[in-house]
């Protein structure tokens, strides 16, 4: 979206027409709206950009809920914004640490500034886009306490609040087909940047779970977060938004609600023991943060092979930091023996897991040759230094020790 598109939704026509255009992703019934519009009298360019945030706010639902009908998106600040279920536990901090002017610098479309308003804090968002920072006043409006400027977040002057909320921009500028940026020093504002800034001010910093483990500070709070199992991003707390003697986070938020894992640091993995009567598949933050040897004491487990994210048990435990197996049965990793033993079971669906092999899960199902009724989950790992398939059935996702905070 350019500032042109943006200048025509603002005005009441454009925004009286987005509010009565419905999402559609149908061809036909896109050509059909169109039509429509155009017949009504509506300028092109204003038809096409009520449709590109008809479409946003469809797809923004999943991160934003309800309040996506009212708010407005570019492709890219979409991709980026923090959900809002996740931006409300980054508000909590600043509250709980008692700071009450925030700045959320590189604020994008207001995702975290907009969960922090909610909370009564008195927000600065700065964006150094004109159209990004155009969309986050729409989305902000609601909140008296929450302002918008234009501007660079490296040259914000830190002394106008009491902590900083960044999110470095991590890809090229634009709205739309941006790239990634490997180095952190083409970030904006640069990681060096985002740490000095940690030195002088209560800070929270939201990075790529991915991101180098060597560049996380040691005087850091790092805390992974999962939605629905989907590793969504790394935070760095800094000062009094750090929780003390807390150094690794997973937090895990599903159908269970919020549930978090913590250590003062990485955490040993239990010694590696026999395959017994469950698999445990840590969640993902879980992994990120290097906590499964505290996972595999929770739930009475143990290692199943040595660099390998699997924790095996004799009891079934339901936990939210692992998704659970009923082991079946241990094959060796052969097509043609697998093949036949799913055939005799009557085995049709089959839902494919890896670590620690070099295989295609698309490709290795096709050659399955699966025609059955039932359905079971395979395990393609190393057990005991030999590539071999674990056969399993899931066990129900349940919350259990360790679920809540």
């Amino acid at each position: 979206m350019e500032a042109a598109d943006l200048a025509q939704l603002l005005t009441p026509e454009g925004m009286a027409l987005l509010d009565r255009t419905p999402a559609v992703s149908d061809g036909g019934e896109i050509v059909r709206v169109v039509s429509r519009l155009r017949s009504e009298g509506h300028d092109p360019g204003l038809v096409a950009a009520v449709l590109t945030q008809a479409k946003l706010r469809q797809k923004a639902r999943g991160k934003f809920g309800d309040f996506a009908a009212r708010m407005l998106f570019t492709e890219a600040g979409l991709e980026q914004a923090t959900r809002l279920q996740v931006a409300a536990q980054h508000a909590g901090r600043f509250a709980a640490a008692g700071l009450t002017r925030v700045a959320d610098l590189g604020c994008g479309i207001g995702g975290d500034a907009m969960a922090m308003a909610a909370l009564d804090l008195e927000v600065t968002a700065v964006d150094r886009d004109e159209v990004t920072a155009a969309v986050a006043t729409h989305n902000l409006a609601l909140w008296p306490s929450a302002r918008v400027e234009l501007g660079d977040a490296a040259g914000f002057d830190l002394s106008r609040v009491d902590g900083v909320w960044m999110d470095p921009a991590r890809r090229t500028s634009g709205h739309t087909n941006t790239k990634r940026l490997a180095d952190p020093d083409d970030w904006s504002p640069s990681l060096d940047t985002v740490f000095a800034a940690a030195t002088t001010t209560p800070t929270g910093v939201k990075l790529g779970p991915g991101v180098d483990r060597d560049l996380i500070p040691d005087t850091a709070e790092a805390q992974w977060t999962s939605v629905d199992r989907e590793v969504v991003e790394l935070a760095l707390w800094f000062g009094p938004l750090a929780r003390p003697g807390i150094r690794r986070a997973a937090t895990v938020i599903g159908s269970h609600g919020i549930a978090e894992l913590v250590g003062a640091f990485d955490a040993d993995d239990e010694p590696v023991g026999p395959l017994g009567a469950y698999l445990y598949e840590p969640d993902g933050a879980v992994i990120r943060a290097r906590l499964i040897g505290d996972l595999a004491r929770s739930i009475d487990g143990r290692m199943l092979s040595d660099g390998i994210a699997y924790v095996t048990s004799d009891q079934a435990v339901a936990t939210p930091f692992a998704q659970g197996f009923r082991v079946i049965d241990t094959l060796p990793l052969d097509v043609k023996q697998l093949a036949a033993r799913l055939a005799s079971d009557d085995i049709g669906t089959v839902e494919i897991k890896k670590r620690g092999v070099d295989v295609d899960p698309a490709q290795f199902r096709k050659r399955l040759r699966l025609r059955g009724r039932g359905r079971v989950t395979l395990v393609l790992t190393r057990l005991e230094g030999r590539h071999t398939a674990i056969l399993c059935e899931r066990l129900t996702d349940v919350a259990g020790p360790g679920a809540g905070r």
